[in-house]
């Protein structure tokens, strides 16, 4: 384990300018959606009430809050193996799972469709391939893990579990600010009217499993590498 001064400090410190990084990308997208419906005289509130609807969005300002926390955390105590606290450890565990998915899941089934004209490119590739790839080095070498209870693995499905509801019931009274279809969905496979609900209810069961499943593993390496708290 590793557990040098030095270590926790340069690693704390990556982790807040990735928090920096991260909320340029969403600063920068949420920017470039809004000028963009502006210019097309979209219903900017609805624009804005659907860029903070999407995963994507809700979990890298996640991972940015809990990454700026732990920096400064440590840069304030200096204590090299001081303990992450217990309600900060399992929130990181959580957006760790959350990033990692957002990840794997746009790069297996949304890498190929055709970007939106707003869409900033370094800015989506920010949110869906360094910020969880940074989270996913964090779960294996960053420093002052606490080994968290295995039921911290549960907590981590109350987040998408209550975004899914509140995706399915809000996208049908939404009128698509682009398109004018009377819906709007934040990603293509919970869409009935494209697929079914067949097809919606299979993704969520594969994604919510993966979700729980992924959280187990996170948990279970902090278990492994993390400090025992006292």
């Amino acid at each position: 384990m590793l557990r040098s001064r030095e270590w926790a400090l340069g690693w704390n410190v990556a982790r807040i300018a990735v928090a920096v990084l991260i909320a340029a990308a969403v600063l920068a997208q949420f920017a470039a959606s809004v000028s963009e419906a502006v210019a097309r005289g979209r219903d900017v509130a609805t624009v804005i009430a659907n860029f903070f609807s999407f995963f994507t969005i809700l979990s890298n300002v996640s991972a940015c809050v809990v990454l700026v926390l732990l920096g400064i955390r440590f840069l304030v105590r200096r204590r090299t193996t001081d303990v992450d606290p217990a309600p900060v450890a399992a929130a990181l565990a959580w957006v760790s799972t959350y990033m990692i998915t957002t990840g794997v899941v746009y790069n297996l089934l949304l890498r190929d469709l055709p970007l939106q004209p707003e869409t900033v490119a370094w800015s989506n590739e920010v949110m869906h391939v360094w910020g969880p790839l940074f989270l996913l080095l964090d779960v294996l070498i960053g420093p002052n893990r606490r080994r968290l209870p295995w039921a911290a693995a549960f907590g981590a499905a109350i987040f998408p579990i209550a975004w899914i509801i509140y995706t399915l019931l809000r996208a049908p009274l939404i009128t698509n600010p682009t398109t004018k279809a009377p819906f709007w969905y934040p990603y293509p496979f919970l869409n009935p009217e494209t697929g079914g609900w067949g097809h919606v209810v299979m993704y969520i069961i594969v994604i919510a499993l993966a979700i729980i499943t992924l959280a187990f593993v996170v948990v279970a390496v902090g278990r492994r590498r993390g400090i025992r708290s006292t």
